[in-house]
């Protein structure tokens, strides 16, 4: 059943991709969330769930991009409160199976987002998208650091709260 998950996150992120824009049926899940939450240890999320828990906007500077880049996306700390999470960090997996640890405090400490559109367009999977967990670098010096860059994961699928 997970490596059926998978395939079907695997399969919007591709749509994603190639469209440039978000997938035609938004009602496929692009998230997954498990672990230490009220729905039975795990729930699948899509697009416009994501959207409808609210929205956030971070501008700020990143490795990864030329200039300062307008992200927009849910709350991370409203996310894991739509769940009813109870863990004390996250072990978020991405469609590259690159994997990252987040406390959870970082989340009300610096408003960090998990973004589903760059400068206002959906993020294709080839531009770290569709989802892509955001700090507000330029908030605080602190934040430009290797600990927190690394934090910052984009094509995510899968967070586990732990």
């Amino acid at each position: 059943m997970r490596q059926l998950k998978i395939i079907a996150l695997a399969m919007f992120a591709t749509s994603v991709a190639l469209t440039g824009s978000r997938a035609q049926d938004a009602s496929s899940p692009v998230l997954t969330i498990e672990g230490k939450i009220a729905a039975n240890g795990s729930i699948d999320l899509t697009m416009n769930e994501i959207e409808e828990i609210g929205v956030a906007e971070i501008t700020t500077t990143t490795p990864w991009h030329d200039g300062a880049v307008t992200f927009s996306g849910a709350p991370m700390a409203d996310l894991l409160k739509k769940v009813a999470a109870t863990g004390s960090k996250i072990s978020v997996i991405a469609l590259n199976n690159y994997h990252t640890e987040i406390p959870v405090s970082d989340f009300e400490k610096y408003g960090v987002i998990l973004a589903t559109k760059k400068d206002g367009k959906y993020m294709p999977v080839s531009d770290k998208g569709p989802l892509f967990i955001i700090y507000p670098f330029d908030s605080d010096k602190e934040l430009k650091s290797e600990i927190y860059y690394s934090r910052a994961a984009w094509q995510v699928r899968t967070i586990t709260v732990e």
